[in-house]
């Protein structure tokens, strides 16, 4: 396989739901963005038609489309002319070198950042003004490099937040004991999702009291408990021991099989034994994209980014050996 750049790279991405670490008071609230450069956030008109609402296409359902997307921040060239799509069902992972420009490309799926060129669209509908605070209505979700877990909320209520779409009276409504029937029923889904991940046992206590593969779990769990069409997940495995990494990857191959998947992982191993395509990049461009044996083989990701990391033909030697994952 041979290197390709521009719009002839194409690749896979999805989007998570995340939440900070604490509730900002008024006095730490950042200043209005405005309407211009890579990090405006333009008001929307209301739309009166369900974000949920499928494509008429099946063929188009989870799909996820990113063409020619450019984005710079003053001078500096972040990203140029990148393109990926995210098939339903499909795992794909997204690597580089660090500055590659992989972080800024979720944010520009999830709405945080605005490409100054390009297109983005989800379902076969065009996103021309992307909004962060839509994405789990529109179902999409993300989950951050670290946990990003709220400190003063049990495990349970943090996943609870991350299935306020559902919600009827509202999540803080039921925090306060109103809605009794919506937070039941909330309730339910965030123990359900928990007991997936095996952290159930842990929904009554706070997230500092608990390991941190334990915190990466429950931030999983949030994003999982919404029920996404479109998740991205950024670095899960860091932190991880080898055993929880197997786990990990067992987990994604599952998910795969109701949602799609994007993955930004530096792990190589977990990486190649997961994903049914991989898009590399560097210095902002789309160097590569193919199977997990093409992008190995490629000298130009080799040079670029794995380097001494991975030797090629070991690397090759267990992808051939995880052919017989199940896949869905």
């Amino acid at each position: 396989m041979t290197a390709t750049t521009g719009s002839e790279c194409q690749t896979d991405l999805a989007v998570t739901q995340s939440s900070p670490t604490g509730v900002r008071t008024g006095g730490d609230l950042p200043d209005p963005r405005g309407d211009e450069g890579p990090l405006a956030q333009p008001q929307e008109p209301p739309d009166n038609n369900s974000e949920r609402e499928r494509s008429p296409d099946p063929a188009l359902s989870s799909r996820l489309e990113m063409t020619g997307i450019t984005v710079a921040f003053g001078g500096v060239t972040a990203l140029s002319d990148v393109s990926l799509t995210v098939e339903p069902g499909q795992v794909h992972g997204l690597i580089g070198p660090n500055g590659a420009g992989k972080t800024t490309l979720f944010n520009v799926a999830c709405g945080l950042v605005r490409p100054s060129a390009g297109s983005i669209v989800w379902r076969g509908r065009p996103q021309h003004r992307l909004r962060p605070a839509r994405l789990t209505r529109m179902g999409i979700a993300r989950t951050l490099q670290g946990v990003g877990l709220f400190a003063g909320l049990t495990v349970l209520e943090n996943v609870m937040v991350g299935a306020h779409r559902h919600a009827r009276a509202g999540f803080l409504a039921g925090l306060v004991g109103l809605g009794d029937r919506d937070d039941a029923r909330l309730r339910a889904r965030a123990e359900e999702v928990l007991a997936e991940l095996g952290a159930l046992d842990v929904a009554g206590r706070y997230p500092g009291s608990l390991p941190y593969p334990v915190q990466k779990r429950v931030s999983v769990a949030r994003a999982l408990v919404a029920e996404p069409e479109l998740l991205l997940l950024d670095e899960p495995a860091s932190g991880l021991a080898e055993d929880e990494m197997t786990e990990l990857g067992e987990l994604i191959r599952r998910l795969s099989g109701r949602m799609s998947v994007l993955l930004v992982e530096h792990h190589m191993d977990l990486v190649m034994r997961v994903c049914d395509r991989i898009t590399v990049l560097d210095s902002g461009r789309c160097i590569a994209a193919g199977t997990p044996a093409e992008v190995q083989a490629d000298p130009a990701v080799t040079e670029a980014y794995l380097g001494d990391a991975v030797d090629a033909a070991a690397a090759a030697d267990e992808v051939g050996s995880t052919e017989g994952i199940a896949r869905g």
